[in-house]
């Protein structure tokens, strides 16, 4: 007589599931998705995770992402961004000492950008053009393969998520002179399956870092601006 196999238990049964699984993903060069460190103010919108991507509509909402990881020792390139603002991306928690920029890639970008991905953990860029589902899928497997992020400033083919700025309300103008001081901005998250989300956020000011505003305590609106939901 054959000798008759055991009985899984069920926690067994998962386990070896989900090793087959894992062995899986490493056979197809992919890597399971894993969350990424995302600073506290975000995390009502989001939790960045690996493999993703993300389409955002300002500089400012790519710094707030990226200084997550860069916070908590990961390294990052910034591409085709010369603009950036170093000081305020310091100030939101970005790494400078592990932060690697190329403001100007050339007609290499796409090249440039999959480079980087290979050997860095996040990477932020602008697209010079409009970006084709070829190109963009290509560069999603690499992420996925490498347990990469990418940040990308204007629009992106099949983002996870999309973040834009919808309102914004500034303090520390006065009539015609002064400089900001800080604001209050309501950011909205779409994701891949149509879900929204919003939450607002204080922009870093002298007194402490990208936050959520204290009930009762905001910025008087000196200067508002509004950008129309659609």
């Amino acid at each position: 007589m054959g000798a008759t196999a055991s009985p899984l238990t069920g926690s067994v049964r998962a386990d070896r599931i989900a090793e087959l699984q894992q062995r899986v993903h490493q056979m197809q060069g992919t890597a399971l998705s894993q969350p990424v460190p995302t600073l506290p103010a975000l995390q009502p919108l989001l939790t960045l995770r690996t493999g993703a991507s993300y389409a955002v509509d300002s500089p400012a909402l790519a710094m707030a992402l990226m200084a997550g990881p860069s916070a908590a020792g990961w390294w990052s390139a910034v591409v085709g961004l010369p603009e950036l603002g170093i000081e305020a991306a310091a100030a939101l928690g970005v790494a400078l000492e592990r932060t690697v920029l190329v403001p100007d890639p050339g007609a290499a970008w796409l090249n440039v950008v999959a480079t980087l991905a290979e050997v860095l953990p996040v990477v932020v860029t602008r697209p010079p053009a409009a970006v084709g589902q070829h190109d963009a899928a290509r560069l999603t497997a690499r992420l996925r393969q490498r347990g990469a992020v990418l940040i990308a400033l204007g629009d992106w083919p099949r983002a996870d998520a999309r973040l834009r700025v919808v309102r914004s309300r500034w303090s520390g103008i006065g009539a015609g002179h002064g400089h900001l001081a800080g604001g209050v901005l309501t950011v909205q998250a779409r994701r891949a399956d149509a879900r929204r989300t919003e939450a607002e956020l204080c922009w870093p000011d002298a007194s402490a870092g990208l936050r959520a505003p204290e009930p009762g305590r905001r910025p008087a609106p000196d200067l508002t601006l509004v950008e129309a939901a659609g």
